[in-house]
């Protein structure tokens, strides 16, 4: 017996697949086994060809004579594929039904005949069964045809079916066997890139004649790889949009391709949709579909473990970033500085193009540019309901936009100017009140991701921070600097700012203010009164004089004012000023007594001292003369 099995892909267009073959000619050999063993006639040689007319395998069942006893083998299959002499093999193939043909007495097989059974299975042909044998042995042979062919039925499909569930056994311990080795090699990858690329060269090994397709959602897009942009507002790639919000492998066989998109699914999230399309030619099987499916869930796994791997080495870079930021804006008490510093950080940090920081005048209930890398905004003002930065004082909250070219809802100067696309806004945040706003754009759309909008809400944060430190600091030195029932400034602020104005100008003026009987106003009307007559005066005076000038509660109810580079008849004007509005608006009515000095260049050195000395007695000289009066001290 000798067996012969076809392993070209190329001849088996209407053939079966190769454990079907085995279980074929399993069968043969169990069915001649039988009939040698039963008692009935038997044929010279029994055969088994494919569908194709190729021998699949054959059976000596008696002895020869000298036709087949050089090479049995060879000399039958020459005589089942000649086309020179009648063949019962090839008439079978051709009919679809049993043919017997005798051999022409020209031929080398001169005595010999062929008969041949075409086999069906599920209604297409299988194989064909047939037998050589002696002319004259003919009739008898028809019969061992006949109950070969019951036995072979029977033998075969118990066969086939059996190596079918073997197959399908091993076909899925194969699966199961590629998808454990590609999901070990994933989890070795703690890079994302070398995860996707591991997912795209592993699909195109297993399906070479299908196109893969990598869909990832904006905040997972990787630069070095052909992944494509999954937009859920694009009208186009229905079936990647169905995977991905369903969670699910999902199939298509229409417009002419086979198409099967699997999520990359994690445990906390879809991440992207796998695509492989192929010609409509092809077929995507239930097991495909199933492999498919879970090596999309396995990339998906160890996708989250690479991203999760990454932010975590992203979270103590920004840590450290923050750090850093913070130490940076608390080395600085001052406004402008902050936000100087603020402006260059965010635009490094982001590789944004363009960002504008705005404050809020409280005074005049409006937004001032107060630092931006666009000289062409300059100082602008804004409403509080222009833009995003009134979009964002408003709401409290930060916004973050893709596109602002495809989804102008809010109209803003800022993006008009720059003509950018992706933009950020933040409040800037103290105390729980919005104290400003900063705006941050890039020209690209959809170049800002969540991460990045995160951290740039921490930093804002940070900036909010600094700028309450600075406020903090700035009130606590005016608070040092202020006395607190008149609002006007100490007396030892008074004296540090004489000392440092007499070193750059050329002369200044004092006047000492004193309320006259202002112990009688206690007694009369109760200290509560009194303090209300000090705060009036104060009031008065602070009016009176110019915005460079510096008025400063002395001591009790006096109070003293230097005029910077302010000569003696104008000092002397600004003190008659002072006591004319305190007699005319103060209500109970009181007087002031008014005492002037006078400094100039040309005079030896004149401490403050000495200046307020002079001041001192001329007031001493405007109560001798009666009070209500204002005197020079010389």
């Amino acid at each position: 017996m000798k067996v012969e099995m076809n392993v070209e892909a190329g001849e088996r267009a209407r053939g079966v697949e190769e454990f079907e073959r085995a279980g074929l000619i399993k069968a043969f050999l169990e069915m001649t086994a039988e009939l040698k063993q039963s008692r009935m006639p038997l044929p010279t040689v029994m055969v088994l060809t494919d569908p194709e007319g190729s021998v699949l395998a054959y059976e000596e069942m008696k002895v020869t004579d000298d036709l087949f006893h050089a090479d049995f083998f060879e000399t039958g299959r020459r005589m089942i594929a000649s086309e020179l002499q009648p063949n019962a093999f090839s008439a079978a193939l051709h009919s679809g039904e049993a043919e017997q043909c005798l051999s022409s007495p020209s031929s080398e097989w001169k005595g010999y005949a062929t008969l041949a059974v075409p086999l069906l299975q599920e209604g297409e042909l299988s194989c064909v069964l047939g037998a050589i044998v002696g002319e004259r042995e003919l009739p008898e042979a028809q019969a061992a045809i006949d109950c070969g062919k019951v036995t072979f039925r029977a033998l075969s499909r118990v066969i086939l079916a059996s190596n079918a569930k073997n197959q399908d056994e091993q076909n899925q311990y194969q699966m199961r066997e590629r998808l454990f080795e590609f999901t070990k090699q994933l989890h070795e990858m703690i890079n994302v890139e070398s995860v996707l690329k591991a997912v795209i060269e592993q699909m195109e090994k297993l399906y070479p004649q299908s196109t893969v397709k990598l869909w990832l959602s904006q905040d997972n897009q990787v630069n070095h790889l052909p992944v494509n942009l999954l937009s859920l507002q694009d009208d186009c790639n229905l079936l990647t949009k169905r995977a991905f919000i369903e969670g699910k492998a999902v199939y298509d066989s229409g417009s002419g391709e086979e198409r099967v998109a699997a999520p990359l699914l994690g445990k906390q999230a879809v991440y992207g949709v796998l695509e492989l399309v192929s010609s409509s030619d092809s077929y995507w099987s239930e097991a495909d579909v199933k492999l498919i499916s879970l090596m999309a869930d396995s990339a998906g796994t160890a996708f989250e473990n690479a991203k999760l791997y990454e932010q975590s080495n992203l979270l103590i870079s920004e840590l450290r970033l923050i750090n850093e930021i913070t130490r940076s804006l608390n080395k600085s008490l001052k406004p402008d500085e902050i936000y100087s510093f603020a402006n260059k950080e965010l635009i490094d940090i982001f590789n944004a193009h363009y960002c504008c920081i705005l404050e809020m005048d409280q005074q005049q209930r409006h937004m001032v540019i107060r630092s931006s890398n666009l000289p062409d905004m300059g100082e602008e003002v804004f409403s509080l309901n222009y833009g995003f930065c009134g979009l964002v004082y408003n709401s409290k909250e930060p916004v973050i936009l893709a596109d602002y070219k495809k989804d102008v809802h809010v109209k803003s100067r800022f993006m008009e100017v720059t003509e950018a696309s992706s933009v950020m806004a933040s409040p800037i945040i103290v105390q729980s009140e919005v104290i400003g706003v900063i705006l941050l754009a890039h020209r690209s759309a959809n170049y800002f991701s969540y991460n990045n909008y995160r951290l740039f809400q921490v930093i804002c944060g940070h900036i909010g921070l600094a700028m309450m430190n600075a406020t903090l600091h700035a009130e606590v030195k005016r608070m040092v600097i202020t006395d607190r029932l008149t609002g006007l400034y100490a007396r030892h602020y008074l004296d540090e700012q004489i000392n440092v104005m007499q070193k750059k100008d050329f002369h200044g003026g004092l006047i000492v203010v004193d309320i006259d009987f202002f112990k009688k106003v206690n007694d009369t009307y109760g200290h509560q009164i009194g303090d209300k007559i000090l705060t009036r005066v104060s009031q008065l005076i602070q009016d009176s004089i110019r915005e460079k000038d510096i008025a400063a509660r002395w001591g009790g109810e006096e109070i003293a004012i230097y005029l910077p580079s302010a000569k003696l008849e104008d000092t002397m004007k600004v003190a008659e000023r002072i006591r004319q509005r305190v007699m005319d608006d103060t209500e109970p009515k009181v007087t002031v007594s008014c005492g002037v000095s006078q400094w100039s260049w040309h005079d030896d050195k004149v401490s403050s001292e000495s200046l307020f000395y002079r001041a001192d007695m001329a007031l001493y000289e405007a109560k001798k003369a009666g009070r209500n009066v204002v005197k020079v001290g010389l």
